[in-house]
C-alpha cells in the first residue's frame, strides 16, 4: 500500500508530530505573544527524482519556551497538512497493536513490534507540581507501524516516563487525504495529559525512515519527488490558555 506524506505526530508525546513537520523544515521561529516554537530539521538526501518518488529519511527536533522565561503553556492539539509530492509505502511492513503497547517500558515495546518500528526519537517536559519547583523528565519516543483506521493508515507513536510515577503512552496518529493545493494529507494529534495535566513539553527530536524487503523487492517507508523544486508542510498548534500558532515550513530539493 502507497500513500502520499504519511508523516506526523506529538511529545513527551508531544513534540512528535512538531518534529514531523519540520523534517522538512529548515530552521524557524513561531511567535505568539510570549510562547515561542523554535523548529529546524530536514531531509536526505535533498537531491530528488523529478518524475517519481525515491526514498529519504526525515529529521527533526523542535523546542517551545517564552520569551519571559515563565512555563509555556501546555501544548494540547497538532494539525499538520503534508505536501503531495511524496508517498508513505508499508507494502510488507509488520504492524503493532495498542495493546502489544500499553503498559510497557520503551525497551519491551520496541522488543515486542520490532519489524513495525519506522521512527524514534526522544521528547522532554517539566512537571509543576503545587508548592514544588519544576523538575525535567524524559522519554524515548518510538513509532510504529499500525493497522489502518477507517481505510486511513496510522502510526502508534510510544513514550514512558518514569517520573513522577511509570507512566506508558500510546498515541495513534492517523493519516487521512485531503485536496487542498499543494497539501494531500493531513494528521491531527490530541496531545495527552502528561502526570495528570502538571507536565508540559518543551522539546523533542524525531528521526522517520525505514527500508526493507518484501517478496524480492526493496521499499522505503518514507519516499518524496522533487516536482516543484521544494516540499512543503503547514502546522497549526493550539495551547490550553486558548493560543494558537501556524506556521509553513518549507525546504528546497534538487532534481537528479
Amino acid at each position: 500500500m502507497s500513500l502520499g506524506w504519511k508523516t506526523g505526530s506529538a511529545l513527551v508525546v508531544a513534540l512528535a508530530a512538531t518534529c514531523i513537520a519540520v523534517g522538512i523544515a529548515s530552521a524557524i521561529q513561531l511567535r505568539a505573544g510570549d510562547i515561542l516554537i523554535e523548529a529546524h530539521g530536514g531531509f536526505s538526501p535533498k537531491a530528488l527524482p523529478r518524475d517519481h518518488d525515491a526514498p529519504i529519511t526525515l529529521r527533526g527536533g523542535g523546542r517551545i519556551s517564552t520569551f519571559s522565561g515563565a512555563l509555556p503553556p501546555t501544548l494540547r492539539t497538532i494539525s499538520i497538512e503534508f505536501d503531495r509530492h511524496g508517498s508513505v509505502e508499508t507494502t510488507g511492513l509488520p504492524t503493532c497493536t495498542m495493546g502489544k503497547l500499553i503498559a510497557r517500558t520503551t525497551r519491551i515495546a520496541r522488543r515486542v513490534c520490532p519489524g513495525a518500528i519506522v521512527g524514534s526519537g526522544y521528547g522532554k517536559a517539566l512537571v509543576k507540581l503545587p508548592e514544588q519547583a519544576a523538575f525535567p523528565v524524559s522519554s524515548p519516543i518510538t513509532l510504529f507501524n499500525a493497522p489502518r483506521r477507517n481505510g486511513n493508515p496510522t502510526l502508534l507513536a510510544h513514550a514512558h516516563l518514569t517520573q513522577p510515577v511509570p507512566t506508558t503512552f500510546v498515541v495513534p496518529i492517523v493519516i487521512e487525504r485531503i485536496h487542498k493545493g499543494i497539501y494531500g494529507y493531513r494528521t491531527k494529534t490530541t496531545i495527552p495529559r502528561i502526570a495528570d495535566g502538571a507536565g508540559i513539553p518543551i522539546a523533542g527530536s524525531l528521526r522517520i525512515g525505514r527500508k526493507w524487503s518484501y517478496r524480492g523487492r526493496r521499499y522505503s517507508y518514507v519516499n518524496a519527488r522533487c516536482e516543484t523544486g521544494r516540499l512543503q508542510a503547514r502546522g497549526e498548534f493550539t495551547f490550553d490558555d486558548g493560543t494558537e500558532l501556524t506556521g509553513t515550513f518549507i525546504r528546497p530539493c534538487a532534481v537528479r
